[in-house]
């Protein structure tokens, strides 16, 4: 008959699995609790920016509520609700650019620990945040118009562009109308300062006619006549 032999001690290889059974369960345990925990901490972290106005006026103008006395909410206009976006995406412009610039130096410093994990949380929290923001806009300009979605950041970055060189000029324009001032300011000083300098020379170069000079003057004409 069939020898049973070769076949394995089920007894011998319950111990095993069970050890692994409760190894398992517990990573998982830790895992779940570890991630959770980590989601609270991110939770609780000051947000990377502050509030979205423009995205909170966009919002507000695409969920009027019908005022009191009326069942009906107003109806915004299109070319407002237009604007409203296209000035949300000129925000989101902004603070595209304020990530990347500070991607770079964040990490870098992470890596010298210089900074904790906190602010690192924060920052990859930001970022996830923009990239759902741009997604929703891109989503809300479809919405509006057919394939806005593909060209409004690129209509938002010119206008970013532009509002940035406008700034910059009335910083030049400022700057400049202070140094004018102080340069009048200046020239004045050193105009004055150079009268002082010439009336002291004058003073001082100026001989005054002595007594002897005076007395001789008198023989001198008579001996002549």
């Amino acid at each position: 008959m069939f020898s049973l032999d070769w076949l394995p001690d089920w007894r011998g290889l319950v111990l095993p699995f069970a050890y692994l059974t409760v190894l398992t369960g517990t990573f998982m345990t830790f895992s779940t609790i570890y991630r959770k925990r980590k989601a609270q901490q991110s939770a609780n972290l000051a947000p990377w920016f502050g509030p979205h106005l423009q995205r909170n006026v966009y919002l507000s103008l695409l969920h009027m509520e019908p005022e009191n006395g009326s069942e009906k909410a107003p109806k915004v206009p299109e070319s407002v609700l237009r604007a409203a976006l296209l000035r949300r995406a000129v925000e989101d412009i902004h603070r595209i650019i304020q990530i990347r610039a500070a991607k770079a130096a964040c990490s870098s410093l992470l890596q010298r620990g210089s900074i904790g994990d906190d602010l690192w949380q924060r920052f990859q929290r930001a970022e996830k945040e923009m990239e759902e923001e741009l997604r929703d806009v891109v989503m809300e300009a479809n919405a509006l118009a057919p394939n806005w979605g593909q060209s409004i950041f690129q209509t938002a970055n010119e206008i970013a562009a532009n509002t940035v060189l406008r700034e910059r000029l009335d910083e030049i324009q400022a700057q400049v109308t202070q140094e004018k001032e102080w340069w009048e300011k200046r020239r004045a000083t050193v105009r004055s300062e150079f009268m002082k300098e010439l009336e002291g020379e004058e003073t001082g170069t100026g001989t005054p006619l002595d007594s002897s000079s005076v007395a001789s003057s008198p023989s001198k004409k008579k001996g002549k006549n």
